[in-house]
């Protein structure tokens, strides 16, 4: 049995090409723009549903893990549906739920809206990245992954929130869903005037709905875990115990599940035989725990301690989204005209991603103060997601190409919620062990506390409040000052952890990429050996002649005819 999938758009027409390429970028915008309204319009949005801390986690939950489900189904929805009409369709559901999402303060349908938006954004973005690699050759890999990455990867990490800051100091948080429609229907329309890719045939599985029910309880267990562990002191809570065992044997029957399907399951597995794509997931973990770990404490730190607006705190991360766009774009170049293949800038960009230089932030510092780590984590985020791009999809065929992309973004998304869940426990440990150790030197008896407490009660009073009344005010305010120092301190130790984090984790990522390579190597001399030692028993002839199926030229063009049929 067969199926529609993909071929080659006739490269005749550049301009219909170039409007598939801007297609999908603007596609990968609304999802950009939907998965980050949550980073600076929670306060605001809290206040007008009337949620609780915890009905408005399921606005957060609601979203990433159908995003996650969504990675794991577009590969088999991509061999059902044309993926022209796929990413179209997803691109209109994105619209029409911020559309309603825009105008609506009910917290129940707001959630069904962001499950939509999730799934939906999840689907784009794996489609839109295999169809840019499956309608373009190799060699112009670099430069349109590098356009891809300004949609998929910059937008959410700098410019999403910068327009979102502004909208909320302006307007409100509705116009932040407002703003994705028309870059919904523009993306649509788009892609409706590009060249579409013709179509080859592939052979067609039948929908693994075991697989898919294990792995959607799997991300669903996972993703509420990390995101809300912190807050319930992780296994102190039985919720998030069960819940975690739960995930973990979900995800263990999973595996189990796949390996017996034989081929026929929810995803290609052959993909981790690929060298390049088992180190690329790796990395992934990583880059994910690098891109969402600072993009949360960046702006975290500029709205909690530095009482930065919205509007100040979403444009603090946008200069470093300029050095990331120029970073990927230099990338680009060596690898598409000088030739430097994409290992090599990769240990470039782990250092480059230099948050250790925040960690001695304090109270009075500022953006100019800031502003020089965060340029240097833009230009080494750029150079590590092409080249990990690169890596993980550059040998990958036209059959687990859609797999490949859906598990790596996988990868890269619960790697960023493990990266933030662990440095929200960072900061929310510290800071209460700062404050008691901070605390048990402000006592009454140091003179220094005693001349603190006496100069704020005078000035209160002065401004005639009752002498009493002040004395108590001025222990508070002094509390306050505790607390504050505590979280800034607190905040310092989560800046050297992602640091840490890069300096363990560089030398690691070599050890696993000689590892695998030397693995490689092994099983290729092994195969070798067994070959040369099995006599051939039939002579060849030169009749013998392999019976390859013919290829099916589709209007005309030479990469459509050479992949137009594979075998059923």
């Amino acid at each position: 049995m067969t199926a529609v999938v993909i071929a080659i758009p006739d490269r005749n027409r550049p301009a219909t090409g170039a409007l598939l390429v801007a297609g999908i970028i603007l596609a990968t915008l609304t999802e950009a723009i939907a998965s980050t309204v949550l980073s600076l319009g929670r306060g605001d949005i809290i206040g007008d549903t009337y949620a609780t801390p915890d009905e408005f986690a399921w606005l957060d939950v609601g979203y990433t893990a159908p995003k996650l489900i969504g990675f794991m189904a577009a590969a088999w929805l991509m061999n059902r549906i044309n993926p022209r009409g796929l990413i179209v369709g997803s691109a209109l559901v994105m619209g029409a739920a911020c559309a309603i999402a825009a105008i609506t303060a009910r917290l129940d349908l707001l959630v069904l809206l962001r499950v939509m938006q999730g799934f939906s954004g999840g689907i784009l973005l794996v489609a839109g990245q295999a169809i840019i690699f499956l309608a373009y050759s190799r060699r112009h890999q670099p430069i349109l992954q590098a356009l891809f990455a300004m949609g998929a990867v910059v937008a959410p990490a700098t410019i999403a929130p910068a327009l979102q800051g502004w909208l909320l100091d302006s307007q409100s948080w509705t116009w932040i869903f407002f703003s994705a429609v028309p870059v919904a229907l523009a993306a649509a329309g788009l892609l409706l005037l590009a060249d579409c890719p013709a179509p080859f045939k592939v052979a067609r599985r039948p929908f693994d709905w075991i697989g898919f029910s294990l792995v959607s309880a799997t991300l669903f267990c996972f993703t509420y875990v990390f995101s809300q562990g912190s807050r319930w002191d992780w296994f102190e809570e039985s919720r998030i115990l069960w819940l975690t065992v739960i995930g973990t044997a979900a995800l263990l029957a999973f595996v189990a599940q796949q390996g017996m399907a034989k081929g026929q399951g929810l995803l290609d597995f052959t993909l981790f035989q690929s060298e390049d794509f088992s180190f690329a997931f790796i990395v992934s973990f990583v880059a994910g725990a690098a891109l969402f770990g600072s993009a949360f404490l960046i702006p975290s730190f500029a709205v909690s301690i530095l009482a930065f607006t919205p509007t100040n705190a979403g444009l603090l991360l946008l200069p470093s989204g300029a050095l990331f766009i120029g970073a990927l774009l230099i990338a680009a170049f060596l690898m598409q005209v000088r030739r430097v293949p994409p290992i090599a800038t990769v240990p470039f960009g782990i250092l480059l991603v230099a948050m250790w230089m925040l960690s001695g932030s304090t109270i009075e510092s500022g953006a100019d103060d800031m502003m020089q780590a965060i340029l240097l984590r833009g230009l080494g985020l750029g150079f590590l997601f092409l080249s990990i791009t690169l890596i993980a999809f550059g040998k990958l065929n036209h059959q687990n190409l859609a797999s490949g992309i859906g598990l790596f973004n996988t990868g890269r998304q619960l790697g960023g919620l493990m990266g933030v869940a662990w440095l929200q426990t960072v900061i929310e440990n510290n800071v209460a062990a700062n404050v008691a150790v901070l605390g048990a030197h402000v006592t009454a008896g140091v003179p220094a506390v005693s001349e603190r407490l006496a100069t704020t009660t005078a000035m209160l009073a002065a401004k005639g409040m009752d002498p009493l009344a002040a004395g108590r005010a001025a222990t508070i305010l002094l509390g306050r000052v505790v607390t504050g120092q505590s979280t800034v301190i607190a905040f310092d130790t989560a800046f050297n952890a992602v640091a840490l984090l890069f300096v363990i984790a560089a030398p690691v990522l070599v050890a696993i990429k000689i590892g695998l390579a030397r693995y490689r190597r092994k099983r290729t001399e092994q195969s070798s050996l067994e070959l040369t030692a099995v006599p051939m028993l039939i002579a060849p002839t030169p009749d013998m002649t392999p019976s390859w199926p013919s290829p099916i030229p589709v209007d005309g063009n030479p990469r459509q005819v050479e992949e137009a049929r594979l075998p059923a």
